[in-house]
């Protein structure tokens, strides 16, 4: 049984609330997944391990959560980079999905039950599309294309909290982009009828030969692996409009009943303090974190530091700092032996109570460091509950390896202690910075001498 003490920050109601799923015990989630046309940067990494913290803190609450993620392989962007490569769409988007999937391993983030393409469930789109015809939500234009008329959808702007009749632009016009401003607030494309720029992508059927528009994937996806009502939609605030907010003009204007009952965003990655955007060419991927010696689980240690609703800004020292203090838990971690105890009741229940409080990991990640220094707790006892929080965290502790000594290693150690015995203090420390210059520390403990990989 779950303790049903979680409280999560809606960004419909813009409140924290108790959460309460649709059915008992069981959630159902989204998130939107990557759009596989580039390496995906490290800003787009923070949406996907929200969505990985918010499934672990639910799991560790006691619900089932059953998790999809849509991998976006067909729109403006996959088709006009995959052209410029002389490649085929599904050749194209297949290597970059690649790509993704080894970078999610890389940063311990769980797999979705399911993730799933856009190209697969393109007669999904259609029948959506037919039935948002059919109830006057959406028309034909002049070219072939289908569009959503979001007069006729009364609660449009409920999640962004956009007012039709402020913006620039209003809905007299009509939009083909996939993706567009805030001021863009227009009738948006469905299904876009086929142009030369679209190559030799594009399907036919009885909406014509075209594709779909980005934001009807996302309704489709959801509701034919998840059902028409959802528990959680997860994001990135880039996404609340108007991806999101078309998102529920489709599947409302369809299904008339609520579409998700929580909606989930994560801030912005800045990097000097500008928006980080493969557009603006000032972004990072886990690829120049690795060139530069820097382990991916740093940079998911690095975000659990950080509130998933605050802005935070990235520089390299601040990572480099995270490094640090990671590398300091895992050693004092396997200072602690190999039997595994009990878990912490005490300090289990304070941990519970920060992750269920809106995932507030920054509370609950100094929660390690106390329980290493607590003198109360046996080795093996605070094993337990290391293992047990990382459940959440995700941060690898069950994975940790004792490293074998080498030989050389051990033999100027085992010259060192010889040395201290004899007080030649001076020939002791040679032989430690000796150590040292392999890649080796030497600590003094009540135990004698142990020897750690730096």
């Amino acid at each position: 049984m779950n303790s049903n003490k979680v409280h999560l920050f809606n960004t419909l109601s813009r409140e924290k609330e108790k959460f309460v799923p649709l059915k008992p015990n069981m959630v159902t989630m989204y998130s939107c997944g990557p759009t596989v046309y580039n390496y995906p940067h490290i800003g787009n990494y923070r949406a996907f391990l929200l969505a990985d913290t918010l499934k672990r803190v639910l799991t560790y609450s006691g619900f089932n959560v059953r998790h999809i993620m849509n991998l976006t392989d067909i729109d403006d962007k996959t088709i006009r980079e995959s052209t410029k490569e002389g490649k085929s769409l599904k050749e194209f988007t297949e290597f970059y999905t690649e790509e993704f999937l080894k970078d999610i391993k890389s940063l311990n983030i769980l797999p979705p039950e399911k993730y799933t393409k856009a190209t697969d469930n393109i007669n999904e789109m259609v029948q959506l599309i037919k039935k948002l015809m059919e109830k006057g939500l959406a028309y034909k234009s002049g070219d072939g294309s289908v569009y959503y008329d979001i007069k006729k959808f009364k609660e449009y702007g409920k999640l962004s909290h956009i007012v039709l009749e402020q913006q620039k632009k209003n809905a007299g016009g009509r939009i083909v982009a996939d993706e567009y401003d805030k001021d863009n607030v227009q009738d948006f494309a469905l299904w876009k009828a086929w142009d030369q720029k679209d190559g030799n992508v594009f399907w036919e059927n009885e909406l014509g030969k075209g594709r779909p528009g980005w934001h009807i994937e996302c309704s489709a996806m959801s509701m034919k692996f998840l059902g028409e009502q959802l528990d959680i939609h997860t994001g990135g605030v880039d996404l609340i409009f108007p991806h999101h907010e078309n998102e529920i003009a489709q599947s409302e204007g369809v299904t008339e009943k609520q579409f998700v009952k929580y909606w989930m965003h994560n801030e912005w990655l800045l990097v000097d303090g500008k928006r980080m955007a493969k557009s603006a060419n000032n972004f990072y991927t886990l690829r120049d974190l690795m060139k530069k010696g820097l382990n991916p689980i740093t940079y998911r240690f690095w975000l659990l530091m950080a509130q998933y609703r605050t802005r935070i800004n990235f520089v390299w020292e601040a990572l480099e700092g995270a490094e640090t203090a990671l590398k300091r838990l895992y050693s004092l971690y396997m200072e602690l032996g190999g039997a595994v105890g009990e878990v912490s009741k005490e300090y289990q229940q304070k941990f519970k109570g920060y992750i269920e409080d809106d995932l507030d990991t920054p509370r609950a990640l100094p929660l390690l460091w106390d329980v290493i220094k607590d003198e109360k707790l046996s080795n093996a006892d605070k094993k337990a509950t290391i293992l047990d929080f990382d459940k959440v965290f995700g941060l690898g502790f069950a994975d940790l390896k004792v490293e074998i000594i080498p030989e050389e290693i051990l033999k100027l150690v085992k010259e060192r202690e010889e040395a201290r015995k004899n007080k030649d203090f001076k020939k002791s420390d040679e032989l430690r910075e000796k150590v040292n210059s392999l890649g080796y520390e030497v600590k003094d403990t009540n135990d004698g001498q142990k020897v750690l990989k730096m």
